[in-house]
């Protein structure tokens, strides 16, 4: 043994590596660490043995078992992806599971809130707030034909996904597919002629979006010609679904705060409505309710899923990498995507504002 290297006891080992002298035990047992022997035959743990430790302690902390750990530090090449994808696969499951369970208690808390409470034979089978029926269809174009199956639609369905991922083309799909449905492209605020004459046509609509204007301006938005077009789609009484190209184009911070805490604020047993958006204010993760879901259509234009809106779970990054606040989608404004024109030359997308409303918002 070599005077000029420090060796720790057993309990100065665990204390250092921050688990238990037993945990040390068993990783000898596994055969991953072998601590030197002092002269009267008591274990002590060099720089070596410190090392190996620290490997297991971080592959412990992955949720690996001992066995998994062993292999990985007997063949790392070959052994740690594997080991770590069906890790992934098994945490990825529990993530799901634990999401439908908070969706089923935020529903069974939202039930109690309006005073509501099942009785406790049903408590273990309450269903989510706001669930309704679902739909099912072949996807279009990027997509290759696809099923997608979209279960127990919501009164707040979130449609995102990065540029080019056809989450547009997956908004006028549904439009087409859901009952008595209408599309609300991003043409809207400039046919303004068509809105005032639907106003005037309708005082029972005027009306109506006259006292949600009034609600939003009370609540901190600024009037615009955006803003009504907007309502006057919402308040509309000729669809029993809207889809929402870019909720929040023409919409300034304070009008977008307003908006997605009017659209929160809905009863749970509201019309359906798909709200595309890439805003961090009108998709605050953080306020949705058991009334809202996500659909996110991937950049690799593999079939759009839904994600529970909690940390951790599957997908939860990539939609909050798809979303910015108003000040960097400013910077962006009127950018859809790039679009082949033939094969070897690319050509960027004319701004959503130019050009007829098929090309949407990506």
């Amino acid at each position: 043994m070599n005077a000029s290297v420090r060796f720790l006891s057993p309990a100065q080992a665990a204390r250092q590596l921050g688990v238990s002298a037993k945990a040390l035990r068993l990783y000898e047992q596994h055969g991953m660490v072998t601590p030197t022997r002092n002269t009267v035959g008591w274990r002590t743990y060099g720089p070596d043995d410190m090392q190996r430790g620290g490997d297991i302690v971080a592959l412990r902390s992955l949720g690996l078992s001992l066995a998994q750990v062993a292999g990985v530090l007997r063949d790392e090449p070959t052994t740690l992806q594997p080991a770590l994808a069906a890790h992934q696969g098994v945490l990825e499951s529990r993530a799901r599971q634990l999401a439908v369970t908070i969706e089923k208690v935020k529903g069974l808390r939202a039930r109690l809130d309006h005073a509501r409470a099942p009785t406790a034979e049903k408590q273990a089978h309450v269903q989510d707030a706001g669930a309704g029926a679902g739909v099912e269809f072949e996807l279009p174009w990027p997509w290759g034909g696809e099923l997608f199956k979209l279960d127990d639609i919501r009164p707040l369905n979130y449609i995102v996904g990065p540029l080019g991922s056809g989450k547009t083309r997956l908004a006028l799909r549904l439009a087409e597919v859901l009952p008595a449905a209408s599309f609300l492209s991003l043409e809207r605020a400039r046919i303004s002629n068509g809105v005032t004459a639907r106003l005037g046509a309708d005082p029972d609509l005027r009306l109506r979006v006259q006292q949600t204007m009034a609600d939003l301006v009370g609540h901190g938005a600024n009037a615009s010609a955006a803003l009504v077009a907007l309502l006057v789609g919402l308040e509309a009484q000729d669809w029993a679904a809207l889809v929402v190209d870019l909720v929040e184009q023409g919409l300034d911070l304070a009008t977008q705060q307003a908006v997605a805490a009017h659209l929160r604020r809905r009863r749970s047993d509201a019309r359906p409505l798909f709200l595309l958006t890439r805003s961090s204010v009108i998709l605050d993760l953080p306020t949705l309710g058991a009334d809202a879901s996500i659909i996110l259509c991937p950049a690799n234009h593999s079939p759009p899923t839904r994600v529970a809106p909690y940390p951790g779970t599957p997908g939860y990054e990539a939609v909050s990498t798809c979303l910015a606040d108003p000040a960097v989608r400013a910077r962006t404004e009127g950018v859809i995507a790039w679009r082949p024109l033939r094969q070897g030359v690319r050509h960027a997308v004319r701004p959503a504002n130019v050009g007829n409303k098929s090309q949407g918002s990506g």
